[in-house]
């Protein structure tokens, strides 16, 4: 588990799986995604990511908020299983539920699993990846630090024409994120 001044970044909870597919199910969250999740997706994916999490020690972990106790929703890290033209590679990501946006919860939660990627795994780099569209998530990665690498691409499990398809990679080295302020 890692924890923050405001969140806790631990192990799923079997109570975490219903506002998980809240948040899912919710289209403002999952605009820059293909579709939303019904609950027996959303259930599939938080078995897979529970799953990864027991196999590794590491994953898209459950984020939630100290005061309250609240699920707000995952951060964590990830290596992509689709051909991706940068693989292999760490991803970190994403996804928090609409009410728990605006309050610095994905770059707080984020700092704290750079941190774990880059001390504990010994990382030597980290990326991160979104559509082109996406400029909330795009300005979360460059307070975290990334760059954007130029390294645009198409997302292969996206179909073509659609408006997400185009995605942008984002880079942060061990040794850039170790010279921050």
């Amino acid at each position: 588990m890692l924890e923050t001044e405001r969140l806790l970044i631990r192990p799923w909870k079997q109570e975490d799986y219903d506002p998980f597919a809240a948040l899912n199910a919710d289209p403002v969250v999952m605009e820059y995604f293909p579709s939303t999740l019904s609950k027996k997706e959303s259930n599939a994916m938080a078995d897979r990511v529970c799953g990864l999490i027991n196999e590794k020690g590491w994953g898209f972990w459950a984020a939630e908020e100290k005061e309250s106790g609240s699920f707000i929703g995952f951060v964590g890290l990830n290596v992509p299983g689709y051909d991706l033209p940068f693989n292999p590679c760490v991803e970190i990501g994403w996804r928090l539920a609409k009410p728990f946006w605006g309050k610095g919860y994905a770059t707080e939660a984020a700092n704290a699993c750079l941190t774990f990627a880059f001390e504990n795994l010994a990382l030597d780099d980290v990326v991160s990846f979104t559509t082109v569209r996406n400029v909330k998530s795009r300005a979360v990665m460059e307070r975290l630090g990334f760059t954007n690498s130029g390294e645009d691409f198409d997302h292969p499990a996206i179909e073509d024409g659609h408006p997400i398809k185009p995605h942008v990679l984002y880079r942060l080295s061990k040794d850039t994120w170790s010279k921050r302020p």
